[in-house]
């Protein structure tokens, strides 16, 4: 599977932790990796204050510096490139990005004011969420902070609501190009109806674990292990907060039910895993994109 990875930029430490991602990415990929600036429309500015062209050019001059000095920063070995695009939104923006360079990731950083090691969604990465037709990437508060050149394991959140094959065949295609093995944690345990006695919730996702290993296993390539993983606790964030993580691996969750095919919707239990995630969260489709395997 080829593609490339696309960054949301910013010259903020938000905008180094998705760089930081996206490098990591990319180089566990062999993908390109693109760092992209967006900036409004010149047309979105309010006739009753005309856009001052001497102001547009410097906005435009500063965004390429700070596109420069950040490729600069880039691991010397990646094939990286900044671009600064145009449209009404930042994540408009991504998203035409994202379809321009064949993106199989866009990545974004966290809102200002999140703590160390953990997630905090701002305007972008909610928009994001709910618009992209491209799995998105959530880098934790720090993430720019950690030496982890490559990813050393992808881990998958598993359920058996709608979306659970795609987000599947995401995750054995990551960890399969990454060259590193997979980890599957059922969620079963937590969609199942309530007032289900423990020994029941328990048969119920130990069985629709061993049924994704074995389809997880046939799908890897060789030299590549799957291995499920049930998740302690009562709740979603006790069970995320009970898990083990290795320094640098990521998370692969679905969208929502609710999401329109195709298209991205960060869901209760997604969201409530954000609390407790130490490690970057990608959120997957449910449906594959209408142009194929990226």
């Amino acid at each position: 599977m080829t593609g490339s990875v696309v960054v949301g930029y910013t010259a903020t430490d938000a905008g180094a932790d998705a760089a930081a991602l996206g490098a990591r990415l990319a180089r566990s990929l062999g993908a390109t990796l693109h760092l992209v600036i967006v900036l409004p429309n010149e047309g979105t500015r309010s006739a009753a204050v005309p856009p001052e062209r001497a102001y547009e050019e410097h906005v435009k001059a500063q965004a390429r510096q700070w596109l420069k000095d950040a490729v600069v920063r880039l691991p010397q070995e990646l094939t990286r490139s900044g671009h600064v695009r145009f449209s009404e939104s930042f994540a408009e923006g991504l998203i035409a990005a994202g379809e321009e360079f064949g993106a199989r990731v866009i990545v974004i950083g966290a809102a200002g004011g999140g703590i160390f090691g953990r997630h905090r969604l701002g305007s972008v990465a909610s928009e994001l969420l709910h618009s992209s037709t491209i799995p998105v990437a959530l880098a934790p508060v720090g993430a720019a902070q950690q030496d982890d050149h490559v990813l050393p394991r992808v881990t998958v959140a598993v359920g058996s609501r709608p979306g659970a094959d795609a987000l599947l065949d995401e995750a054995v295609a990551l960890a399969g190009d990454s060259g590193v093995d997979l980890r599957l944690v059922s969620l079963v345990p937590f969609d199942v109806p309530p007032g289900l006695d423990t020994g029941a919730i328990r048969t119920v996702g130990d069985t629709h674990g061993q049924e994704v290993l074995a389809v997880a296993a046939e799908l890897l390539p060789d030299g590549r292990t799957a291995a499920v993983e049930r998740a302690p606790g009562d709740s979603v964030e006790d069970a995320v907060a009970h898990l083990s993580w290795l320094p640098g691996e990521v998370v692969l969750v679905g969208s929502s039910r609710l999401a329109q095919p195709r298209r991205l919707f960060l869901g209760s239990t997604a969201a409530k895993m954000l609390h407790e995630l130490p490690v970057p969260m990608i959120v997957v489709p449910r449906t594959r994109n209408e142009a194929g395997d990226r």
